[in-house]
């Protein structure tokens, strides 16, 4: 397998048609996925296997069990950008480049105000008109991913 061009973290997922849909994402644009466990389900979940098809085979992917794990990782020079509705800094308003690492919290909780407090000016929002809460979780890492591709015109 080719060096992935971008890292996708999920943060504590929950659902796992939701990972397994992102990991599809991730195999269509040359992305890894990294876990940071606890996961709310079971990687042999058919749902999860479901969601990404027959593309799992061909994903890199990889399960940290925490933060530090993560970060340790990825090593020290790696640029992330953390998604929350909270952030004043619209996704295309960053300047993404190969190798950063998109970061995304739980479904039901987002990330957790530790890493955002530590990290205020790498937080970035993915603007929404409408009346809505958040978006999913697949989606909001589709699009960010693909922002990221489209910037870079890496597909």
């Amino acid at each position: 397998m080719t060096a992935p061009t971008w890292h996708v973290v999920l943060y504590e997922p929950e659902i796992p048609q939701n990972a397994g849909n992102v990991g599809r994402t991730c195999v269509a644009l040359n992305a890894k996925l990294w876990l940071v466990q606890p996961l709310g389900f079971q990687l042999d979940d058919r749902r999860l296997q479901r969601a990404g098809l027959d593309y799992w085979k061909d994903l890199q992917w990889e399960i940290v069990p925490d933060w530090p794990a993560l970060t340790a990782a990825l090593g020290s020079q790696a640029r992330y950008w953390f998604f929350t509705k909270r952030a004043s800094t619209l996704l295309w308003d960053v300047s993404y480049t190969p190798g950063d690492v998109l970061v995304f919290g739980s479904e039901s909780r987002g990330l957790p105000s530790r890493l955002l407090d530590r990290h205020t000016s790498q937080a970035v929002a993915i603007p929404q008109i409408g009346p809505v809460r958040s978006l999913n979780l697949a989606t909001a890492a589709a699009v960010a991913l693909y922002e990221a591709a489209r910037q870079n015109r890496t597909h």
